[in-house]
């Protein structure tokens, strides 16, 4: 079973990524790791750390960098992997997790991904602004006499997860359950696989399955003007079987709440930690645009994840063999001087250009950045609109333990209407 606790020396750099102190603040690690130039090997899971902006983002642009193994493993191998990551004895899980459009790679993917890229276009992401804007002002009616909220919870948990869910199809009123089982399943793809959270996501994809399959009846028998019945449609075409329609169902809205209500979070904490940069972004609106851009580079909410090379390579001027796993540590990358200038610990509103990778790269670059960026624009506009101050009421927000994730767990707020 993979280590419940990973805590190791990376060529003499103390890495402890579930520690308290990592989740406080993980970029004085980072810079450690980046100093050393090359890529750092991470015992407790088998892989190569990469931390420097170029190599991150030549390894995420690089088609040959792949997200699974089948490209250089054996069916006999790849379940011992399992077993060594305790990612092993997970029927549902494996079935429409492990598997999906994120973790394919090649042919499969682009036939998926082609189903989802033409729902998610910019002109139609566009088009749900009147429905987002709707959607917040009504939460915020209900917030803004309050006085005193958690963001995290009242505001930003409250979003996008209804969003995405209603433009695949799902009735309102299902969408917090959606997001307790997409959380119950996201937690495992961290380093910290224990036995109780592997019952749990396996309990949590079952219970996703179930409902989806529920969902998924009803638009056959009564068709609407939504995602789910387009993807219903494409697989009646042949361009998807029933797998994988469930799997890009769960994956599109997994993906469109955690890492967005964690950007958010973390964005409204950095307006907040630079109150300059708050000022700023009230005195010119118009820098919206870039402010979410920046929320996205100073804390990424996805920042981490792997690729297998399928040939050997050269990375960070160190040579390795085919077959190699690295850990793309994208808040690492998103912090390198050598690519943001001397102010990359700085929180800028204005930052133009932003190379940043919080989106990933090459064929794995988020479908959902368009709608997610759409989000924030409407939220963060809204309260800068709406209210004359927002303070922090704690002087350290606590952030979320973990290598894959970056968000504050809270963020309790005092409001102060226009």
């Amino acid at each position: 079973m993979a280590s419940a606790t990973p805590k190791a020396s990376v060529s003499g750099t103390a890495f402890e990524p579930l520690s308290t102190a990592f989740a406080q603040n993980p970029y004085p690690a980072y810079a450690a790791l980046r100093e050393k130039g090359e890529p750092q090997f991470f015992p407790d899971f088998g892989m190569w750390l990469v931390t420097r902006f170029d190599d991150v983002a030549g390894i995420a642009r690089d088609n040959s960098m792949v997200r699974s193994p089948e490209f250089f493993m054996s069916h006999e191998e790849i379940e011992a992997e399992k077993r060594a990551q305790n990612w092993h004895d997970m029927p549902h899980h494996s079935r429409f997790v492990q598997f999906s459009m994120l973790d394919s790679d090649g042919e499969v993917h682009d036939r998926l991904r082609k189903q989802v890229f033409r729902e998610f276009t910019p002109a139609f992401i566009a088009r749900q602004r009147g429905m987002i804007q709707s959607f917040v002002d009504k939460l915020v009616d209900g917030l803004i006499d309050k006085g005193e909220i958690d963001f995290v919870e009242d505001l930003a948990a409250q979003v996008p997860g209804h969003i995405i869910g209603r433009v695949l199809g799902v009735p309102d009123e299902d969408c917090p359950q959606l997001r307790v089982w997409s959380e119950n399943v996201v937690k495992f793809f961290d380093i910290d696989r224990n036995d109780e959270r592997k019952a749990t996501a396996e309990k949590a994809t079952t219970e996703f399955y179930h409902y989806l399959q529920k969902l998924m009846a009803e638009r056959r028998a009564a068709p609407q003007d939504d995602l789910i019945t387009r993807l219903i449609a494409a697989q009646d075409a042949g361009h998807l079987n029933e797998d994988e329609l469930v799997s890009t169902c769960m994956l599109i809205l997994m993906a469109g709440h955690g890492s967005t209500i964690d950007v958010l979070g973390s964005g409204m904490h950095a307006l907040l930690r630079f109150p300059d940069q708050m000022e700023r972004l009230r005195q010119d609106p118009g820098l919206i645009h870039t402010t979410i851009q920046e929320m996205f580079r100073f804390e990424s909410p996805l920042p981490f994840f792997h690729r297998y090379s399928t040939a050997d390579c050269v990375v960070g001027g160190k040579a390795f063999p085919r077959g190699t796993k690295f850990g793309l540590l994208y808040g690492a990358a998103n912090r390198d001087p050598t690519a943001f200038g001397d102010d990359a610990g700085s929180f800028d509103v204005g930052r133009n250009p932003n190379r940043h990778l919080a989106f990933g790269g090459g064929a794995h670059f988020c479908l959902g950045n368009h709608l997610a960026r759409l989000d924030m624009e409407v939220i963060f506009t809204t309260l800068i609109k709406r209210l004359k101050s927002i303070s922090l009421d704690e002087a350290e927000p606590q952030y979320k333990p973990g290598l894959s994730v970056r968000g504050p767990k809270a963020l309790r707020l005092t409001l102060a209407p226009a």
